[in-house]
């Protein structure tokens, strides 16, 4: 009997640095990667709570000239990625920081593919589109969910189609990742919130993923653990840095996890509610993540009965489908305890959108485009896809 070839790939950066005062090494590490004037892309937000002031205060302390952009947009888009490329080469930069969440992660990333690549950032949605390597380059997280500062993945809104491109390419995966809880401390309740559940989604969906293998399912295990230890003690208490540095432990195993295992609907469904609407993507996944799963729940009845008691649920004398059902039941009440809105409609409202029972066909049609589909545990059709956008309004 011939035996079918299967080999699994594994990313991540040539190092990365986690803990407390881990930041300060951000100008020697650039000068170790090959930079001497990096561009450092961020956004408002990050500027606007000192957080940019710290990193450049290190910077100007090694003598090392720089540029800010910090016009990124929460769901950054092709225009972002062509601005930060203009300025990279007006200021003559030769390396990158990037310095953030997933927003300014994914957009520097796009900065980096169209300096080194070439062309538009519309060629390289899909899997692996890039010829050469990115240009030195160091990630810098302020959040606790994305895993963007480690994995070789970007996603970016095409402002023609208001729809999300997934891009993934081992090429963009960053040379050196850093995640310094000090640099988390000032992130409000609702983000910390939001970008915890996200990586509680990376999680479960590389766990259950159809190429899940031991070592990324160890990242999964071990991921779940902590965000379902840490993430409501961050939530109430910021300045919690243990629970800090523990979420940052935690969504970056989660972003290996699903750096090397993908993704699924949650992703891929999550997607068009960013591209249609402008809502928050961690929030999205959240909201999404427990309908998805009770439609997959079938498909790896084990690995959920093993999820409910990761996450610390009593499953003793219960038969397997009763267990797998309390990973859904504990995360419905995570995500209710750190405030994440119940419904699609409730979501909207909080940012002013309105989001329409109309839209559906069209989100469940690019969903089913999503490169994030093809890793899912279980076939869905179009009609099922649009009943789990239905049953989350």
């Amino acid at each position: 009997m011939a035996v079918q070839e299967q080999v699994y790939g594994f990313f991540i950066p040539s190092v990365t640095l986690i803990g407390i005062g881990a930041s300060k090494q951000i100008p020697d590490k650039i000068k170790a990667l090959g930079g001497s004037k990096p561009l450092l892309v961020t956004d408002k937000g990050v500027v606007a709570v000192g957080i940019c002031k710290q990193v450049t205060d290190l910077l100007d302390a090694a003598n090392m000239p720089y540029v800010v952009y910090d016009e990124t947009v929460p769901n950054p888009t092709d225009k972002n990625v062509e601005d930060g490329v203009a300025i990279y080469k007006k200021n003559g930069c030769d390396s990158l920081i990037t310095l953030g969440g997933g927003s300014s992660h994914d957009c520097g990333k796009g900065i980096g593919l169209l300096v080194s690549n070439g062309g538009r950032i519309h060629d390289y949605e899909g899997i692996d589109k890039a010829t050469k390597p990115l240009m030195p380059y160091l990630a810098v997280n302020t959040t606790a969910g994305t895993g963007s500062e480690m994995t070789r993945f970007a996603v970016i809104t095409d402002t023609s189609r208001h729809v999300k491109m997934a891009i993934a390419d081992w090429r963009i995966t960053p040379g050196i990742a850093i995640d310094d809880p000090v640099l988390m401390v000032g992130m409000p309740p609702a983000l910390t919130a939001a970008t915890g559940m996200d990586a509680l989604t990376h999680a479960v969906e590389a766990f259950v993923s159809t190429i899940a293998n031991p070592m990324t399912d160890a990242c999964a295990i071990e991921s779940i653990k902590l965000v379902f230890k840490y993430l409501r003690k961050a939530v109430a208490n910021g300045q919690d840095l243990e629970a800090r540095e523990g979420m940052c432990f935690a969504q970056y195993l989660g972003g290996m996890a699903f750096n090397n295992a993908s993704l699924g609907y949650v992703h891929a469904m999550a997607h068009q509610l960013g591209g249609f609407y402008n809502l928050p993507h961690g929030e999205c996944n959240a909201l999404l993540l427990p309908h998805v799963e009770q439609f997959n729940l079938i498909a790896n009845v084990e690995k959920f009965v093993e999820m409910a008691k990761i996450m610390g649920e009593n499953t003793e004398g219960l038969a397997p489908r009763d267990a797998a059902e309390l990973a859904l039941k504990a995360i419905r009440q995570l995500s209710t305890d750190v405030g994440i809105p119940a419904t699609l409609v409730e979501l909207g409202k909080r940012y002013g959108k309105e989001v329409k029972a109309g839209d559906i066909p069209t989100m469940t049609a690019n969903a089913q485009k999503d490169i994030c589909k093809y890793t899912n545990p279980r076939c869905a059709t179009d009609k099922e896809v649009a009943a789990i956008y239905t049953g989350a309004l």
